[in-house]
């Protein structure tokens, strides 16, 4: 998609953090956003902020768990404005901890909106997708999709999940020759939208900004690119996770600091991605 003036993008998790940026930077390439968030006065805060700034911009309440209110949501936007042409699927939760610490009910709820939702917004939305004449559609990962994370169990897994179904997705809508349709995943480690507030970035890094991540979603929806993985660590993580010996991957985890990054973590508890 070499243009993004008039294209209508959804957002899920699009009241705070990387969502509402993500909305801000695909509002300056002339996008009309939806937001969409669970938080309902928080998207009002959004939603008034883009308009404030003559965004073209409209929100909905949706818990991307529940498929009825997925179903609803689509319903009343073709009704008000009509299908999108692209679905940025970012809402998520994290709750950190030792596996046996965390609740069973919060370690399910993680794969419910982090996975099932996905899923679940992919499947409503992707007819639209398919119909629009350049459709894309985005997969907010992380770098902990690629690596084994201590008191993240549920949250990296889930994130396994979702470079796993938008490889798979991908894969087949190019086998089923939906060539116009772009996929895009984006696999950064930790931002500084709050959610992992205490973490510590891998060694060699900083906590990335949700603006500089956002700006690189939208650029690679314009050039078409499969993959936005930052920083720089995160681009070699999946060589040296599966080219080399698993001794030696697990070393380099605990080098750079990978394996105890979550120590220190205190974050939202629950929070959109």
């Amino acid at each position: 998609m070499s243009r993004l003036n008039m294209k209508r993008v959804l957002i899920t998790g699009a009241a705070q953090g990387l969502g509402l940026a993500m909305a801000r930077s695909f509002a300056q390439e002339g996008a009309e956003v939806v937001l969409t968030d669970l938080d309902g006065i928080a998207l009002e805060a959004a939603r008034e902020e883009l308009a404030s700034s003559r965004v073209r911009c409209r929100s909905y309440v949706l818990d991307v768990t529940d498929i009825d209110a997925i179903d609803e949501v689509r319903s009343a936007l073709h009704h008000d404005a009509g299908a999108i042409d692209l679905l940025v699927n970012n809402a998520g939760v994290v709750f950190g901890g030792n596996f046996l610490d965390v609740p069973l009910a919060q370690h399910q709820l993680t794969y419910r909106v982090n996975v099932e939702g996905m899923v679940a917004m992919t499947h409503a939305f992707l007819p639209d997708i398919l119909a629009s004449p350049r459709g894309h559609l985005v997969f907010i990962a992380s770098a902990s999709g690629y690596v084994g994370l201590p008191k993240g169990t549920t949250y990296a897994s889930s994130k396994w999940a979702a470079i796993g179904f938008a490889e798979s997705i991908r894969a087949e809508l190019k086998h089923l020759g939906h060539r116009k349709v772009g996929v895009t995943t984006v696999c950064p480690t930790y931002i500084n939208t709050g959610m992992f507030e205490g973490a510590a970035p891998p060694k060699t890094t900083t906590m990335l900004d949700a603006s500089q991540i956002a700006d690189k979603v939208v650029e690679a929806v314009k050039r078409r690119r499969v993959w936005v993985r930052e920083p720089w660590i995160a681009k070699i993580t999946p060589l040296l996770k599966h080219g080399l010996p698993t001794p030696v991957s697990d070393f380099l985890s605990d080098a750079f600091g990978a394996s105890s990054s979550l120590d220190d973590w205190q974050g939202r508890g629950k929070s959109e991605s």
